[in-house]
């Protein structure tokens, strides 16, 4: 193999891969990148077994076909170094060598032939929905996924496609995000995304993507790249019944008068306590220590008498930080019972703290 490439749009590729590779052991496979040089084009593959990427680059010049393996991270240090100019790559006997002007550095390569091969899309069924929806969906709830949590299925993001909708829903069983994108469906199922997979997509950049799927893969296709994940196997929580049929108050709120607000409480306690008047609303700390933070806006709420909220703060700012419209709902029906926030398309409900 020998291509010619410029370093930034080498440098670009080998960055998007780095979240995929194996950096522990570099003794597996998996911490190297698979390149393949053919027909004009350059494909790069990472992948750790669990999640992959592959990107396809027209923009090179191909002196001869060929495959070529190398660690990923060394490689990525390696074209960071270099000036921005082109870069030669080519392959002479189990050593990749990466050339530039008079630098030149060599790296030892794995059998191409024992990289893990990446899933196939033939004949898998296939969802239609827009990228932009997609990516605007999965980073609304991302917030929301569990870490580590015993119960693997909450370690991931539902998809949850049925009635004519696609629903987008997260818990860390604190919490639930679920974000609802009306879509005709021709079946219903459902699929459970590791949070891993939801963050490194959230990150990448398209216009167009088709989406295919089986029970233990989603694969993501567009233009320029294919990206795979296993899937999560356990049954997610009946969400729909988690979220309250009525609520008792309803109150339109500021997004930015809140968020100022909150913030300002956050620099001494996540925990806080909210205290919604007929003209204003009263923010407050909840700590221990001998400290405390206080601060209030006026604000017309309709209510007639107070309602005490008592909550983590992040939830609400998780949520104000991913609406863009600047008034959200504020859904009560005691202090002791989940609220709920809502926006338009997308829901947050929210357990208060009980003292």
């Amino acid at each position: 193999m020998k291509v010619i490439v410029s370093k930034s749009i080498l440098e670009l590729i080998l960055t998007n891969t780095q979240s995929y590779i194996e950096k522990k052991d570099l003794s597996q496979i998996t911490s190297h990148v698979l390149l393949q040089a053919e027909n004009g084009t350059l494909r790069v593959k990472a992948t750790d077994f669990e999640i992959g990427f592959s990107y396809l680059s027209s923009d090179i010049n191909v002196s001869e076909s060929g495959y070529a393996t190398a660690n990923g991270t060394k490689l990525l240090q390696i074209i960071k170094s270099f000036k921005e100019d082109d870069i030669i790559l080519e392959t002479i006997t189990n050593y990749l060598y990466i050339k530039q002007n008079s630098s030149k550095f060599k790296l030892p390569m794995f059998n191409y032939l024992e990289f893990p091969s990446f899933p196939e899309i033939e004949n898998r069924p296939k969802f239609d929905i827009d990228a932009e929806s997609f990516l605007k969906a999965v980073k609304k709830i991302t917030p929301a996924i569990d870490n580590n949590n015993p119960k693997f299925e909450l370690n991931g993001a539902l998809i949850d496609i049925k009635d004519n909708f696609i629903n987008f829903a997260a818990t860390d069983t604190r919490r639930l995000a679920i974000f609802k994108k009306e879509k005709e469906t021709e079946q219903n199922f459902s699929l459970i995304i590791p949070k891993k997979a939801i963050i490194e997509f959230g990150k990448l950049s398209f216009k167009n993507i088709e989406i295919f799927y089986d029970e233990n893969t989603l694969i993501a296709k567009s233009e320029d790249f294919i990206f795979f994940t296993k899937l999560i196997n356990g049954k997610f929580p009946d969400y729909e019944r988690i979220i309250p049929k009525e609520k008792h108050f309803r109150i339109q709120l500021n997004r930015d008068k809140m968020v100022e607000s909150i913030k300002q409480i956050a620099i001494i306690s996540n925990e806080i306590k909210i205290s919604f008047k007929p003209k204003n609303i009263i923010f407050e700390s909840l700590n221990d220590e001998n400290i405390e933070a206080k601060t209030e806006i006026e604000f017309e709420t309709g209510l007639e008498e107070e309602i005490d909220l008592s909550f983590n703060s992040r939830y609400m700012l998780d949520f104000l930080s991913s609406i863009e419209e600047n008034s959200f709902v504020l859904g009560y029906n005691d202090a002791n019972m989940p609220f709920t926030l809502e926006a338009k398309d997308f829901i947050t409900i929210v357990m208060p703290i009980i003292k």
